[in-house]
Parts: C-alpha cells; sequence; structure tokens
C-alpha cells in the first residue's frame, strides 16, 4: 500500500505536459506514492456543464496533496458554446474550478515562494529571496458579484450608502457590482501564517500590503488585524505599503523585503510580479494549503497555443512538486530536488525556448532528474 495518494489534476492545454515532466522527478525520487487521476477543466465543462465535476471532490477528499496543472479560465462567449451545444439555454456561466477548489475545501494560505536562482538568465536581479502569503478565499475573489444589478440590491444599497445614491437613476442592467469581502478571521489567520513562517524559517520582516487609504473598510480591516496579530511576534518586523507603491518598490529595491502577505487580488498581483523578477511563469510556483488538504500549481495558464508542443518550461510546477514533498514532511527529498534544479540552471545546458535555449519540457525534466 503506497504511503501517499496524491490526487493528479493535469487540467488543459499544458497542464498535462508539465504534470507528465513532474512526475519524471518524483518517479526519480522513489516517493512512495499513488497518482490518481482527476477530471477537471474547459474540456469538462463543455462535456459536462462542470469544470470541477462531483467525482473530482470526492477523489480530493480521499487524498492527502493534490498536483494540479493549469485550467483555461475566460468568459463564456456564445461561440464557445458551439463546443458545448446542450449547454445553450441552460444558464450555465463557467467558473474557474480552482477558486471553487480553494473554497470548498478551505485552502486559505496561497503560498508562492519566488527565489532567483544563480545562473538564471531572466533573474531581474540576482539575490531575491521573497515569499508571498496570499489569502486565498476572500476579498474580490468571493464570487459574489451581480450583472444586471436587482432592483432589491440597488433600493438596499442607496438607502445604506449615501455614495451609492449616485447610481439611483441608472438602470441595473448598466451597471455590475462586485463585493469585496474581508472577515477579521481569514484576514486573521494568512496574517498569522505569514508571521508563523517568518518565525519558522528566521525571516526578519513581514510587508502587508494593502490599499487602506482609500477602499478603508476592508482593507482598513485586513491592516489593523495585522498590526493586532504583530504584537504575537516582537522578534519580527512589520511593515505595510499600498499595493500601487508596493509595485514601485519591489522593482527598485526587491533586496528590501521578505515575506509579503496581501488579500487575494493584491497578492495575486504581486506574486506575478516577483515571478517575474525571478525568471519568468515559468519559474512561479504555488501553493493551496488548508488544515488538511494542500494543492500544488505552477501560477501559468492552459497557454493552449502551446499544447503539445512539448515546449514550455516546467521548472515552475517541478518547483510545486518541491513544495509538495516539504506539505508531505519529505523534508530530504524535497531538498534534493530544489539543489538538483538549481544545478541545472546553474549550468545552462539545457534551457527551454523561455530561457534562450531549444530543450524540450520532458528533457528538462530529465536532466533535473539526473542530477538526483
Amino acid at each position: 500500500m503506497p504511503k501517499y495518494k496524491i490526487a493528479w489534476l493535469p487540467g488543459d492545454g499544458i497542464g498535462g505536459e508539465v504534470l507528465e515532466a513532474a512526475k519524471i522527478v518524483l518517479e526519480k525520487l522513489s516517493l512512495d506514492a499513488e497518482y490518481i487521476r482527476g477530471d477537471i477543466g474547459w474540456e469538462f465543462w463543455c462535456k459536462e456543464g462542470d469544470a470541477f465535476p462531483p467525482r473530482t471532490i470526492d477523489l480530493l477528499k480521499s487524498v492527502q496533496a493534490a498536483m494540479f496543472g493549469a485550467v483555461t479560465s475566460k468568459p463564456v462567449k456564445a461561440a464557445d458554446l458551439d463546443l458545448a451545444p446542450k449547454l445553450r439555454g441552460t444558464g450555465l456561466v463557467y467558473r474557474s474550478p480552482i477558486v471553487r477548489m480553494r473554497q470548498l475545501f478551505d485552502l486559505y494560505i496561497c503560498l508562492r515562494p519566488c527565489v532567483s536562482y544563480p545562473g538564471n538568465p531572466l533573474n531581474y536581479k540576482e539575490g531575491i529571496d521573497l515569499v508571498m502569503f496570499r489569502e486565498n478565499t476572500e476579498d474580490l475573489y468571493s464570487g459574489v458579484e451581480f450583472n444586471p444589478v436587482p432592483a432589491e440590491l440597488s433600493n438596499t444599497l442607496i438607502t445604506l450608502s449615501k455614495p451609492f445614491s449616485y447610481f439611483k437613476d441608472i438602470p441595473g442592467d448598466q451597471y455590475a457590482i462586485s463585493c469585496k469581502v474581508n472577515t477579521r478571521k481569514g484576514s486573521e489567520r494568512i496574517i498569522r501564517s505569514a508571521f508563523e513562517f517568518a518565525r519558522k524559517f528566521h525571516r526578519k520582516k513581514v510587508t502587508v500590503v494593502h490599499k487602506a487609504n482609500v477602499v478603508r473598510a476592508t482593507d482598513g480591516l485586513f491592516l489593523e488585524t495585522a498590526k493586532e496579530v504583530a504584537r504575537d511576534f516582537p522578534e519580527i518586523a512589520l511593515d505595510d505599503a499600498n499595493i500601487d507603491a508596493m509595485t514601485m518598490w519591489l522593482l527598485k529595491n526587491p533586496h528590501n523585503y521578505d515575506v509579503l502577505v496581501a488579500p487575494n487580488l493584491y497578492g495575486d498581483i504581486i506574486s506575478d510580479l516577483c515571478a517575474q523578477m525571478v525568471g519568468g511563469l515559468g519559474f512561479g510556483c504555488s501553493a493551496n494549503i488548508g488544515e488538511k488538504l494542500a494543492v500544488f500549481e505552477p501560477t501559468h495558464g492552459s497557454a493552449p497555443k502551446y499544447a503539445g508542443q512539448y515546449k514550455v518550461n516546467p521548472i515552475a510546477t517541478i518547483l510545486a512538486a518541491k513544495m509538495m514533498l516539504d506539505w508531505l514532511g519529505e523534508k530530504q527529498k524535497a531538498q534534493q530536488l530544489e539543489k538538483a534544479t538549481a544545478d541545472v540552471i546553474r549550468e545552462g545546458r539545457v534551457r527551454t525556448y523561455d530561457m534562450g535555449g531549444s530543450s524540450k519540457t520532458l528533457e528538462m525534466a530529465e536532466a533535473i532528474a539526473a542530477k538526483l
């Protein structure tokens, strides 16, 4: 009986290709695991009207971890329904399965390390070592949206909010509302996770990213909660910055930052910026972590124009597998995998197209596996 059960979720586009690369290195490490394939993504929305079928939800309830490739996430147009004619007139709306997964399994931590490995020709600067903690279930990703806006909601907002009276004469089908929902509990647990990480790994500073000077209610709550949590970690400095200023200061002085924590949308923006500074999305790995389950993925999308070509960089997915090994408690294997990956990057003999080379996806994986 294998020690671990791992859900294997290829998804769309290049998702299967980068997971195939991850499987090569995990098998070379002799991880005692059973990999169980699950259905997820655009294909299953087209076939079944559900991008995250109940059978896949059941699978995730039975495993310790999951590796996730990539899914197509886009607004559904009329032309898309030609791919799924039986869905015409049903009112079904495509919703990102990874967002649903995070909320259903309360994967409230999105952890994204960004390291500029020596020898990477795409590094913005050497010596970058940032860790992003992004709240994963609330904020503007809460899914509370209205278009058109129902009259009862409009009337309530006019009563409760003086600024909203500006919209009172605009028909409900002429505007839309997306609700930014931040709770004290959700804010507290992601901020505390960032501080606990900083303490465990001897990091010196946690920077809170927000826009509390304008978005006073929700971001104000997030910043206020951070100040309360920081009192329990007196040895760690608390810093904060507006999201707009943060994008500037990160580019100017990336070495001034250590651990970053942010609500969902800001965390998404900042983590992509950090990924670009260390080589782009081909190096951006991510973990979605809850109390009982963690799902590991590259931060890039499904890149359908490259599907079937086996040309994309699998390092993001391989580093996500390294994060999974850490989560499972396989610390030695995780260290081996990161070192092997760093060695291949430093040597520069095997490089995918984004790094200026011509190596294929699986050639990169095999080069890393050869170092293990």
